[in-house]
C-alpha cells in the first residue's frame, strides 16, 4: 500500500511484506508497531501509544543556554510542569506578539497570543515605538487552544501594570512596576497585598529572579539566545522558566502569567527607557 502524509493515522495492511499483518502508520510515518490482520470479524487493535520525542534543541536551550539540569517529568499542563520553555514566534517585521509554550523536552503545552489588535494598532507597532505606551491584552492558553488565563496591561505612561484574570473574569492579582530607575522591579499582588515579587538582575533585564512574600527565591526566569542574526531583525526572545517547587494558589497562576508575557509586560519597558 502506498502511503503518504495525507493518510490518517490507523493500522494498515504491513508494507515490508508481512502477510497478515497490520503495521501502524502515525499520521507521518510507519512506526515499529504491528499487529495481526483480524479480518475475519475480528476487532481492530487499538492504537499503540506512541510516546513524544523530545526535541534536541529545546533541550539544549534548557540545559546548556539556561543551564537547568533535566528534572523528573511534570503534570503535562502549562501549571504542573516544573520547566516552561518560552518562545516567541520570529517574524522580521512583529506585529503580534505570538508564543509558544513547550515542556523541557519540547512538547507542547500551550501558547500566549495578543488579542483585540486592530490594523491600525499594527501598523502603528510597525512605524513607531508608541505601541508600548498603549493597551495590551493576551490569553495565555492551554494545549487544546482553550484560554486558562487572560492579561491586561492597560494603557500607560511611565510605570507599567498588568492585570490577571480567569477566563470568566474572576480576578487572580495584578503584576506592578516599582521602579524606572536601575534594575527593574514588579510587585507581585493580590487584593491590594504583595505575595511576591520580579526582580530583574542586570540592567538590560534579561533575567528575572522570581520571590515569594520572604523574598526566598520561588522561580526563575533565564534569556536564551537564538543567535546574533535573530537577535538582531527580530525581537523574538526565548525564555526558560524554572519554578523550584509546587507554588500555592495565586502566586503559581501570578508566576506563570509573568513568565509567559515577560516580553509584553516587562521587557518593553527596557527598550523604551535605554
Amino acid at each position: 500500500m502506498t502511503t503518504h502524509s495525507n493518510t490518517p493515522a490507523g493500522w494498515y495492511p504491513d508494507p515490508h511484506g508481512a502477510s497478515q499483518t497490520l503495521r501502524y502508520w502515525d499520521g507521518a510515518q510507519w512506526t515499529q508497531q504491528t499487529a495481526p490482520d483480524q479480518k475475519q470479524g475480528g476487532q481492530a487493535p487499538a492504537a499503540p501509544h506512541i510516546p513524544p520525542q523530545a526535541d534536541p534543541r529545546v533541550q539544549q536551550q534548557v540545559q546548556q543556554e539556561a543551564g537547568i539540569a533535566p528534572s523528573g517529568p511534570g503534570g503535562g499542563t502549562l501549571f504542573s510542569e516544573p520547566v516552561l520553555v518560552v518562545n516567541q514566534k520570529a517574524k522580521l517585521i512583529e506585529l503580534t506578539n505570538e508564543y509558544k509554550v513547550m515542556d523541557q523536552n519540547g512538547n507542547a503545552l500551550g501558547s500566549v497570543v495578543e488579542v483585540g489588535q486592530g490594523v491600525l494598532r499594527k501598523i502603528l507597532r510597525f512605524v513607531s515605538s508608541l505601541d508600548q505606551y498603549l493597551t495590551h491584552r493576551l490569553e495565555i492558553r492551554d494545549a487544546h487552544g482553550q484560554p486558562v488565563l487572560r492579561l491586561t496591561r492597560p494603557a500607560k505612561i511611565f510605570k507599567s501594570r498588568v492585570i490577571v484574570e480567569r477566563p470568566d473574569g474572576q480576578p487572580v492579582g495584578e503584576i506592578v512596576q516599582q521602579n524606572m530607575i536601575g534594575k527593574i522591579n514588579f510587585a507581585i499582588n493580590v487584593n491590594g497585598q504583595k505575595i511576591g515579587a520580579i526582580k530583574a538582575e542586570n540592567w538590560r533585564a534579561w533575567n528575572f529572579a522570581i520571590v515569594d512574600h520572604a523574598d526566598n527565591e520561588v522561580a526563575r526566569i533565564t534569556k536564551t539566545w537564538e543567535g546574533l542574526a535573530k537577535t538582531l531583525f527580530t525581537t523574538a526572545d526565548n525564555y526558560v522558566l524554572q519554578i523550584h517547587y509546587q507554588l500555592p494558589e495565586p502566586l503559581l497562576s501570578l508566576v506563570v502569567a509573568t513568565a509567559l508575557t515577560v516580553d509584553t509586560a516587562l521587557k518593553q519597558d527596557s527598550r523604551g527607557l535605554g
